[in-house]
């Protein structure tokens, strides 16, 4: 459910190539906007980093954060970026690690590496830091733009990462949409109880005299101007007051999260059935489907395994892609 994910990006050279349009650096920046949106989406109480490497050395674009706004305005502003000499996989995976071996043994630490070098300019053994890796519990995994590369192999398969090269820019994305979906967790991964804090937005009136305009703890993030605010989200614990969830408080180090975000993590745990396929010939006292009370004229129907309940192709997938529940059987339970 807790994520903890930094994305390597090539800025090298070979990303001024134009196999993709208008070039490789600008239609992945393009697509991993796309992704962020994503993976926040589905990973709300997540949280991603930005790293891009090229001339030899590795920079954060990004720190680990969960606010998916951060991410996209710094992914706009690396268009710019000028593409010069070879990426570094030993610097860009030594970066990574200095964060993510720092976090909690009970959530998920990754790396996805967008590479579209075929070289790589290391300045020690990359074997010994795969080890580490290994060591560590952390999870690469590389999508290649040019052509498969051997240490990438390695790199993957010791880590249990997954490795694939694109076909074009559709594959890409959709390779980039697999790692939406949170990896299984390992029967060694820790489990312990997690401290987390659900505020709800307080709205106060200019009238009320025991309130007071203040700041938010989020402009510490952010360059623009700050702006004085009554309402927000506070900290239950140390009061400390932010502007929207999720995010981690800056004061105590409480989790801040609603409940609706910790909901939309859930469903990974406990995935919903897939629904039967069966021949609409077999249900023929229902004629309409359940969720969006159309007629069904495809010759097979899908019938939840729990309530028995009939619908339709476009809204068996809504509901195993977005919705998670079956809505017949909430009904039914809240209808009891």
């Amino acid at each position: 459910m807790m994520r903890h994910l930094y994305v390597v990006i090539d800025c090298s050279r070979s990303m001024e190539d134009q196999d993709l349009k208008p070039n490789r650096l600008t239609s992945t920046l393009k697509l991993m906007e796309g992704f962020v949106d994503e993976y926040f989406d589905q990973n709300p109480i997540s949280q991603v980093g930005i790293i891009i490497t090229k001339n030899k050395r590795a920079e954060k674009l990004t720190e680990l954060a969960g606010n998916p706004k951060k991410h996209i305005a710094a992914l706009k502003k690396a268009v710019d970026t000028s593409c010069v000499g070879e990426p570094s996989l030993y610097n860009s995976l030594s970066l990574s690690i200095q964060t993510l071996k720092h976090m909690p043994g009970h959530t998920s630490r990754e790396i996805l590496i967008i590479l579209s070098s075929l070289t790589t300019c290391d300045p020690a053994n990359i074997y010994e830091l795969i080890k580490m890796l290994k060591s560590l519990k952390v999870r690469v995994s590389v999508i290649g733009l040019s052509a498969e590369v051997r240490v990438c192999t390695v790199l993957t398969r010791e880590t249990g990462g997954s490795y694939h090269v694109i076909l074009d820019e559709s594959h890409f994305k959709e390779l980039l949409m697999l790692h939406v979906k949170p990896p299984p967790a390992s029967f060694s991964s820790e489990c312990s109880l997690i401290r987390m804090g659900f505020p709800q937005h307080t709205v106060a009136s200019l009238n009320d005299q025991d309130v007071k305009p203040s700041f938010s703890m989020s402009h510490l993030d952010s360059s623009s101007v700050p702006a004085l605010s009554l309402g927000g989200y506070f900290c239950p614990q140390c009061h400390a007051k932010y502007t929207e969830l999720p995010v981690e408080c800056k004061v105590c180090g409480l989790t801040l999260v609603s409940a609706p975000h910790l909901a939309r993590s859930f469903h990974h745990l406990f995935p919903l059935q897939v629904f039967i396929e069966s021949p609409a010939e077999d249900f023929l006292e229902n004629r309409f489907c359940q969720a969006c009370q159309g007629q069904l004229k495809d010759k097979n129907v899908f019938a939840c395994p729990s309530c028995r309940s009939v619908f339709c192709v476009e809204c068996d997938l809504f509901i195993h892609e977005s919705l998670h529940c079956c809505p017949c059987c909430i009904h039914s339970r809240s209808a009891t």
